[in-house]
């Protein structure tokens, strides 16, 4: 089953959101669990919840990921940020199991502002520990990034060293970012294979669990993290395609970043995707 969406909001619930994706052809779609910028996360609706449950039914949602908001950094040098993202993704992680057990939370691992990649690491392995639990069933998602200012995770290597250093490790997987790892230095477009082989070495492929499908307006090593609509930026339609139709990554769900103001535009992009995987299965 090809499983595509994208970033929706749930200002109205998740059940409006789940009709949203419905409506543009996804059976499955992102959000943030709060303000992207941070905040306080609305109270759950257990009405809204019951119905959310009626209508993914209805088409065919089985996978929902949620995305942390970017404020979130464990590894800053200030204790009262590190402090709110831990609290922040204790809740979070909570909440997903009242929303719908079983599915993906999305963080960006943080920034090391100054004070080396090394130790952010260890920060951000240390803020994992605290709020893992052994009975939850959501599984936390390190995304790869861009590397723009002080970001950690632009390589792979960085992210296995997080997850080498996280007791429970088995609650933890990678959501591959197709704009950040071109912008990382990861040429997708011309060396898919390679990329991915050593994805699997360093992290090991068992370890994806998603993918976001953006365009980059950026060349490959850029470092600067700017989205753009599918076929319109510097990795091209054909190279994004290519990752949809992969063998070793056609069976994840992947997640549309691109820059649309309305849902017209992912029902494009979705409909072209469906038609580039349908003709590369015939």
């Amino acid at each position: 089953m090809f499983t595509i969406g994208c970033h929706l909001s749930i200002a109205k619930g998740f059940a409006a959101a789940a009709r949203d994706a419905g409506s543009i052809g996804a059976n499955t779609f992102q959000f943030f669990t709060r303000n992207p910028r941070g905040g306080k996360a609305k109270s759950l609706d257990a009405g809204d919840l019951a119905a959310f449950a009626d209508v993914r039914e209805q088409f065919g949602i089985e996978r929902i990921l949620a995305h942390a908001p970017y404020t979130l950094n464990p590894s800053s040098s200030k204790p009262e940020t590190r402090s709110f993202a831990l609290q922040t993704l204790a809740d979070d992680l909570n909440r997903m199991e009242r929303i719908m057990p079983g599915q993906l939370y999305n963080m960006h691992p943080g920034a090391h502002v100054g004070q080396g990649s090394e130790v952010a690491i260890g920060m951000i392995a240390d803020t994992l520990n605290a709020v893992l639990a052994p009975e939850q069933t959501t599984t936390l998602l390190l995304e790869t990034m861009a590397g723009k200012g002080s970001e950690v995770g632009r390589t792979f290597e960085e992210i296995a060293a997080i997850i080498d250093l996280v007791d429970l490790a088995d609650h933890v997987g990678v959501c591959l970012d197709t704009c950040h790892v071109w912008d990382g230095g990861y040429d997708i477009a011309c060396n898919l294979e390679g990329v991915l082989e050593e994805f699997d070495r360093i992290i090991g492929l068992e370890r994806l669990r998603a993918i976001h499908l953006n365009d980059s307006k950026n060349p490959c090593a850029a470092h600067k993290d700017r989205h753009e609509k599918l076929g319109e930026g510097c990795i091209g339609f054909e190279a994004l395609a290519a990752v949809v139709n992969h063998p070793k990554l056609r069976n994840l769900p992947f997640y549309l970043e691109t820059p649309h103001d309305k849902l017209d535009g992912y029902a494009q992009e979705i409909a072209r995707l469906k038609d580039a995987r349908s003709t590369s299965v015939a």
